[in-house]
């Protein structure tokens, strides 16, 4: 026999679904939504007693649809950004043999550099630089505080310049 919020979710489920592919514009996406949001809302439901369970669910639906339109939007200027600046190295850069051979020589000491660094600054550089992770992120991943994890980032990348030449 299925519990009230299952019974709950199956009557709503259509509806629901199209109230999340009005904010984020595609009805795969809502259907993502509304699943993460059922599991959500089964996984509380379970924990404590919900005065208006439906317009609980209708609120998770919401603020779920709502953080995926941020991060496509998010997403989409970080791709745009990324191929304009593509777009903008390979048009200023022509590969001549010098340029190849220049470029992987300073590869070769830039990974050596990163070799030479302890684990966890070599971490918080690679999250910070390569990863795009912001400090934030990078001090719960290493758990530390942000102010250490700062700090990683600066000395990482002062051994790297230093190694490089480029200070």
């Amino acid at each position: 026999m299925p519990s009230d919020t299952t019974s709950l979710f199956s009557t709503h489920r259509r509806s629901l679904v199209e109230y999340a592919a009005s904010i984020v514009g595609s009805r795969a996406q809502a259907e993502d939504v509304v699943q993460e949001a059922w599991l959500r809302f089964d996984e509380v439901s379970r924990q404590r007693f919900l005065g208006e369970p439906l317009a609980y669910l209708y609120r998770v639906v919401r603020n779920l649809a709502l953080d995926g339109r941020r991060s496509g939007a998010r997403e989409t200027r970080l791709l745009a950004s990324q191929a304009a600046a593509v777009a903008v190295v390979s048009s200023t850069f022509s590969p001549t043999p010098e340029r190849i051979a220049l470029y992987k020589d300073e590869l070769r000491l830039l990974h050596e550099a990163l070799a030479e660094l302890p684990r966890r600054t070599r971490v918080a550089f690679e999250m910070h630089r390569l990863g795009c992770c912001k400090l934030r992120e990078i001090a719960e991943h290493l758990g530390i505080s942000l102010p250490l994890a700062q700090r990683l980032v600066a000395d990482g990348l002062d051994h790297c310049r230093t190694r490089l030449g480029w200070s």
